[in-house]
């Protein structure tokens, strides 16, 4: 038992007086003779016996009246020792987007709001923290209106994020004692450490809800001209189909089903124009998530691919001109004479096309533009300066010409399934007009094999930005120029030369994207959506316009980017789906002690652990009984 007033306690040493009184009090007694006194002697001794009983009752019950009286006052009460501290109550809201999981007509965000508004006193202080937004030392009536108003956001912490902003709202008073709400569905990649003493959870789930989500798109081929749109769905359980509807802005373009595999997962095809801006719009409806069921992408008219031969003379380029025609490239011929050094970072491939050699100044330049993202086709000549060649390859990647060989091969190995080939082929062919070299040079590299001769070297080197040829092609030294290959072999250089833009950006982390256009200085790009406008962070260089997207936006869709009111490039956002696959952790399981299924529940544990028992009122009740007490005494014993 403890006192809220223990110095009050000193008085009940004043019970000392009465009892000294009682035990100490003198009584003088005259003796009269009487004749017989006997029987008057007897009567005497009974009272004086009644009257001392009488007395040591009465003295009792009011000490125990004063006695009761002074603990009253001195207020004694049962609690645990954490019910003496400050209480601070700190509640982490998840109100990311697995909480627009609905359970009986309202979804898991609403019901915690709903919860938390009726388990807490409407006065008391409190400090409350979603995904984004912080409320510090607030009362529950002062943010009533925000809860109800909150937003799903894109973001979720997990539970060390979550711990570790909640210690940031913790005040520096001493003696404290803070209990840290966690009010979520607690996914299972929100469980990332192990979990501290003073966290309470309360889990928000469903036992069961099926969800579809589109997760992923991206052009899987392009076949005469027209896209092959790929689109992945998946589910949290199993499905048979569902419909999908693609819209170009708010048209219908084209609908269909995808049916489910065993493994929740499906994969649908729409064919679509590849030169034909669209703003795509991909939808589904399912009970599940809403926000996984839209998703966004756009695809902008395809630009021309510029590309620059460079030769010793004007007439190693015609096959070339024959190949990158005015529909789809933009190609220009110059000897090394005539280059004009600084258009070459405007172009995107550029085909070193038998050069005697290779200059300092030419190969500094080329390993700019390639490390800007240019494509390189190096092509020798048959009497080569080696040196400079080897020295400009070493600067791109490890290869090494070596000698020459004087002995004619057939090129008879093609590789189907390196990207220049990969749709070129119905199927592999085995037996064709071979064309041939006169000679070639040996290479050390590592680059893969896209042509070989029939002894297994290499005739054509490369992946990806850049391609070496070990022969030169001249009609001089080969027939190469009138194979069935020169034709798909270069054409899709070019094409690979300019990668199409990302279909979309996924929204949470810093996005980059290059916008190819030039600004003056003091001009900025604007990012647009209807009425919505921000300016992300940008830097210019001579051709293109970096932005970095970082918390903006916010909201999903498809975004203009405008150069005062022209609008140069649309992109589109699409939030994660981290969070459409449902996938639950057991915090009955994993916190046992503290985990609670509601809100409700969790503070009236709170409350009853941190709750004092006072106990004057009894005090006050026994000093009552004790009074009752004397009166019987004084009515019962004469």
């Amino acid at each position: 038992m403890q006192f809220k007033h223990p110095e009050l306690l000193w008085a009940l040493l004043l019970l000392l007086i009465p009892i000294l009184i009682h035990l100490f009090q003198l009584r003088k007694f005259k003796k009269t003779p009487f004749t017989n006194v006997k029987l008057l002697q007897k009567v005497i001794s009974e009272s004086r016996k009644s009257n001392t009983l009488k007395k040591w009752l009465l003295l009792f019950t009011r000490l125990a009246i004063y006695a009761c009286i002074i603990v009253s006052f001195a207020q004694p009460f049962f609690a645990k020792k954490t019910a003496l501290q400050q209480q601070e109550t700190i509640i982490y809201l998840d109100d990311s987007f697995s909480m627009q999981a609905k359970t009986n007509g309202s979804t898991l965000l609403e019901s915690a709001v709903q919860d938390v508004l009726k388990a807490l006193p409407s006065n008391d202080e409190i400090s409350v923290f979603t995904n984004e937004k912080v409320f510090r030392n607030v009362t529950i009536k002062d943010i009533k209106n925000d809860l109800l108003k909150l937003k799903y956001s894109s973001k979720q912490l997990n539970l060390n994020e979550a711990s570790l902003k909640a210690r940031t709202l913790l005040s520096d008073r001493n003696n404290t004692l803070s209990n840290v709400v966690l009010i979520s569905d607690f996914q299972g990649n929100i469980l990332k450490k192990e979990i501290d003493s003073n966290l309470y959870f309360v889990q928000k789930r469903v036992n069961k809800i099926k969800n579809v989500a589109i997760d992923s798109v991206f052009i899987e081929d392009v076949i005469d001209d027209n896209f092959q749109l790929a689109v992945n769905l998946t589910s949290n359980i199993t499905v048979e189909s569902i419909p999908v509807s693609l819209y170009n802005d708010e048209k219908l373009i084209a609908k269909t089903a995808a049916k489910f595999s065993k493994s929740n997962s499906s994969k649908i095809i729409f064919t679509i124009p590849a030169n034909r801006t669209i703003k795509g719009i991909l939808k589904i409806e399912d009970e599940g998530l809403s926000y996984d069921n839209t998703f966004y992408f756009n695809i902008e008219e395809t630009e021309k691919i510029r590309v620059t031969s460079i030769s010793g003379d004007d007439t190693n380029h015609n096959y070339l001109k024959r190949i990158y025609t005015g529909d789809e490239f933009i190609f220009n011929s110059t000897t090394l004479k005539t280059l004009n050094y600084s258009s070459i970072e405007d172009q995107n491939l550029i085909v070193i096309n038998e050069l005697s050699s290779i200059p300092n100044s030419l190969y500094a330049v080329l390993k700019s533009f390639y490390d800007n993202g240019g494509s390189i086709v190096l092509i020798p000549s048959i009497n080569p300066d080696l040196a400079s060649y080897n020295r400009f390859a070493s600067t791109l990647t490890p290869i090494n010409y070596g000698s020459r060989i004087t002995e004619e091969r057939n090129i008879t190995n093609i590789s189907f399934n390196h990207l220049l080939y990969k749709n070129v082929f119905t199927s592999k062919v085995t037996n064709f007009q071979y064309p041939k070299v006169s000679s070639y040079y040996n290479t050390n590299s590592r680059l893969p094999k896209v042509l070989s001769f029939e002894n297994n070297a290499p005739f054509l080197l490369g992946n990806n930005r850049m391609y070496f040829f070990t022969a030169a092609i001249s009609k001089e030294n080969s027939n190469f120029k009138n194979s069935p290959l020169i034709v798909p072999t270069f054409y899709n250089i070019g094409k690979n030369s300019l990668a199409l833009p990302a279909l979309y950006q996924v929204m949470g982390n810093t996005i980059n994207v290059d916008i190819p256009v030039s600004i003056e200085k003091d001009n900025i790009l604007k990012v647009t959506k209807n009425d919505y406008e921000f300016i992300p962070e940008q830097q210019s260089f001579s051709n293109r316009v970096n932005l970095a997207f970082k918390d903006t936006p916010s909201v999903d869709g498809i975004y203009e980017v405008k150069k005062d009111d022209e609008t140069i490039k649309t992109i589109s956002f699409n939030h994660s789906r981290e969070e459409s696959n449902l996938i639950y952790s057991n915090m009955q399981e994993i916190a046992p002690n503290s985990s609670k299924s509601s809100v409700k529940e969790l503070f009236r544990v709170l409350n009853a652990n941190n709750a004092i028992n006072e106990l004057w009122k009894w005090f006050v009740i026994g000093a009552l009984l004790f009074a009752c007490l004397e009166i019987l005494i004084q009515k019962i014993i004469k």
